[in-house]
């Protein structure tokens, strides 16, 4: 996957393209995948990199979300239950079952939760990932040997799903482009073209150039997430919001606080939310929050009560409550929401999505969630060929199998050169080879693009990313033949960035965790 390639198929196409997507997160990129599998010519462009806003930001778990069950929307958990189904299948590289317990503290939870996730079981049916029990207390410290024990009663297992979220935008990328799309990242739509008030294509901006180009489709897809607003607005200045966003925190500790490869569930958190402890990548991610926002942006930041939430909702069910000092990286993402106008609280908007025709032809999505992200792709699609008068394709992404050879090709580059065989940092799980595939294969033109997204260092590590992000440069200098300035600038560029993901000390907790039987 060359990123000079793709360009210049997007440069020296004369045709019409068939659909022309805006948006290179989960959305866009399934939309891609569709599109493109079903025989349609297909563009994609996005203005930063690949899946740089919320797509990479997630809790990383494949779900039908218990929360949702809990709330009653029935059709959308069989909706996600079925989806995370088809995930597991179509990239089991990428995915796994995990399993996870919610620790009980008062008589009535484990038989309460227990039901209610036996439901959750029925609905999955055949595609099920594990059988939901009831633990003791014994068995829940077996598998939580870090839990609170005190005054613990009863638990209760049930499965779901995992995956790494960047990785897997990756993979639709790659997929995409295996199926005949032009997928291009660091370009930015500047304006749509349009004919007798008709949408015919969009105007782009090489962002690392500076050139334009014309790109003319039958029909243009808005998949901007969070920012699908902004775009509609280029079409109309006088929409109504489709989306009200939401922030998600989520901290990132080391695996001492949850070792084993069983996942916590904090059923009911002092703000009404669940709260989910999962091991990853050799670390463990607590989180997450349902902030309101007033505004959008590509690096959200958390705010300090939502730190503290997590913080102390953490410290009710672990035996060593986590200080701010145990944190290694601390990241916020944004839910693009549908917006309801009558709803107050966030936590209350669906995750359905939400496909809007504006009268100029702009197809606008947005709204879901990852697990659903391929059912969202083929509803969208559809919706594109009605409205275009495309011949309608077969779709055929239910059944496949996601393109990942990231893994053997970092592999065969170590193994052909000791360099490249060598650690980037001792609390890292990768290679200099990661970074000089990731420039050759995976479209990396900065050194966020490697550090936060083709590995995962910025999240797991905030601090070590740092340390390592000169000999990072010093790699993609050597690919992208950049000059010295460019490279310093790229290193002070990614630690003002990555400096946002540490959580400054504030001192050590001054009294006991909140107890659980308050």
């Amino acid at each position: 996957m060359n990123r000079a390639q793709q360009l210049e198929q997007l440069k020296g196409r004369r045709e019409l393209w068939d659909i022309a997507i805006v948006g290179g997160g989960a959305t866009g990129l399934g939309a891609a995948v569709d599109a493109a599998s079903r025989g349609h010519s297909v563009v994609l462009i996005e203005q930063h990199d690949f899946a740089k806003g919320t797509s990479s930001r997630a809790t990383k778990l494949v779900h039908g979300g218990v929360r949702y069950l809990e709330q009653g929307d029935l059709a959308l958990v069989l909706e996600a239950l079925r989806e995370r189904g088809r995930l597991l299948r179509n990239a089991p590289h990428l995915t796994h079952a995990m399993p996870f317990v919610i620790p009980c503290y008062r008589w009535w939870e484990a038989p309460f939760y227990g039901l209610g996730l036996m439901l959750y079981d029925a609905l999955a049916g055949r595609r099920g990932l594990g059988r939901t029990r009831l633990l003791s207390a014994g068995e829940v410290r077996d598998r939580l040997p870090t839990v609170r024990a005190d005054g613990l009663q009863r638990g209760v297992l049930y499965y779901d799903g995992q995956f790494d979220d960047a990785r897997l935008a990756l993979a639709l990328a790659r997929t995409a482009v295996v199926q005949g799309a032009t997928v291009v990242n660091y370009v930015r739509c500047g304006g749509f073209l349009k004919e007798r008030n008709d949408i015919v294509g969009v105007r782009v901006t090489d962002v690392e150039t500076g050139e334009e180009h014309d790109v003319r489709a039958r029909v243009v897809l808005n998949a901007t997430g969070v920012f699908v607003d902004a775009l509609r607005q280029q079409d109309r200045s006088d929409v109504v919001s489709l989306v009200k966003p939401s922030q998600g925190v989520h901290l990132v500790l080391e695996r001492e606080f949850l070792p084993g490869d069983t996942a916590l569930l904090i059923p009911k958190t002092t703000d009404g939310r669940v709260l989910f402890a999962v091991p990853w990548n050799g670390r463990v991610i607590v989180g997450t929050t349902d902030t309101p926002v007033a505004e959008t942006s590509l690096e959200p930041r958390a705010l300090e009560e939502e730190i503290e939430l997590i913080l102390t909702n953490a410290a009710r069910y672990l035996a060593r409550p986590p200080t701010r000092a145990d944190v290694r990286s601390v990241f916020a993402g944004l839910r693009p929401l549908a917006h309801r106008s009558a709803v107050a609280h966030t936590a209350a908007l669906s995750r359905r999505h939400v496909i809007e025709v504006s009268n100029s032809g702009l197809i606008t999505i947005t709204g879901g969630k990852w697990t659903t992200y391929r059912q969202m792709a083929e509803d969208v699609v559809t919706r594109a060929e009605e409205w275009a008068a495309l011949t309608p394709g077969l779709c055929v992404t239910a059944t496949l199998p996601l393109d990942d050879d990231a893994d053997r090709a970092i592999a065969a580059l170590a193994a052909g050169d000791p360099a490249l065989a060598r650690a980037l940092h001792p609390r890292l799980p990768y290679r200099r080879a990661d970074v000089v595939w990731s420039v050759r294969e995976a479209m990396a033109r900065t050194v966020e693009d490697v550090l936060a997204r083709r590995t995962r260092a910025l999240f797991l590590d905030a601090q070590a990313s740092i340390d390592v992000a000169e000999d990072v440069a010093a790699l993609m200098a050597g690919e992208l033949g950049w000059s010295a300035a460019q490279q310093a600038a790229q290193v002070r560029q990614y630690c003002k960035l990555a400096g946002g993901y540490l959580l400054e000390s504030k001192g050590a907790s001054d009294g006991a965790p909140p107890s659980l039987s308050s």
